[in-house]
């Protein structure tokens, strides 16, 4: 989603008034309806600043990605609320109904996150709420992907990235397969809600197991899409940009490929190595 504005631009010394493009960013409730009979019950998880759109595959991979479902058979609906008090949270505020038989412990949900939690790992309430939770070893034996597919990948996500072309201020991220197939390609204010978006689409198109793929993202990689990744048993991951110290403890821990500074005619190699052949 894209806002039109109207700027003030100086080049060489030289004003001049014309539209401009910024990429939409709204905040996103997300509200559970979860128990059995009369104890069912209502009450909001959380808040995510995200730009417009996919809203739904972006709920779907939060939930999971964050371990509040573990099968998405157990999500009856996901849809937007219409009975919001105020204007401002006309399609801003969603709703996801969870089975009867689904234990939800909101006392814990509460210590993992803040009730605005804007921007991901920064939100979470405490050190032990980003901690990987059942994460996944996942299998060093595949896929085995080689040199020359991997250095592709950028040029095609950047070929598909329609928002960043005219804002140039949005994130992206894309699955591909292991012969270097673009399958899905989300865009997001949020680097976190753009894997979110991919992670969610997959459960909705029914592509688990991602147990064959690739998540490559438009920035760096940091710890909390390196989880993400890992939770969702995706084996490689890549960056355009720089790792940090933790994801890449994270990376190895786990057994994920984690690639960084991935560009044309290079990349490093930081956790699992094995699957990149040379």
């Amino acid at each position: 989603m894209i806002h039109t504005t109207s700027i003030l631009k100086i080049v060489k010394g030289i004003p001049s008034t014309l539209d401009d493009y910024l990429a939409v960013e709204e905040p996103l409730e997300i509200r559970l309806r979860f128990g059995k009979g009369l104890q069912r019950q209502e009450r909001s998880l959380s808040v995510t600043m995200r730009t417009p759109g996919d809203d739904k595959v972006l709920v779907a991979g939060f939930l999971y990605t964050e371990g509040i479902i573990d099968d998405f058979k157990k999500v009856q609906t996901i849809r937007h609320c219409t009975n919001v008090a105020k204007p401002e949270e006309e399609g801003n505020v969603i709703l996801v109904e969870i089975s009867p038989e689904v234990a939800i412990d909101f006392d814990k949900l509460n210590r993992h996150f803040y009730t605005t939690s804007s921007c991901g790992v920064c939100g979470k309430s405490s050190i032990e709420a980003i901690v990987a939770q059942s994460c996944p070893i996942l299998n060093q034996n595949q896929p085995i992907v080689p040199f020359s597919i991997i250095h592709d990948l950028p040029d095609i996500l950047l070929k598909k990235q329609d928002l960043f072309d005219n804002t140039g201020g949005i994130h992206a991220a894309a699955l591909f397969d292991s012969l270097g197939n673009v399958l899905l390609v989300k865009e997001d204010i949020g680097r976190h809600n753009a894997v979110d978006k991919v992670i969610g689409a997959a459960l909705y198109q029914k592509l688990f197991p991602l147990d064959s793929y690739i998540l490559l993202v438009s920035g760096r990689a940091g710890f909390e899409l390196v989880q993400k990744s890992i939770k969702a048993g995706i084996p490689i991951m890549a960056a355009v940009g720089a790792p940090s110290s933790l994801a890449v403890s994270l990376a190895r821990e786990f057994g994920l490929t984690l690639i960084g500074f991935l560009k044309k005619e290079r990349l490093n190699i930081y956790a699992g190595k094995k699957r990149i052949a040379v």
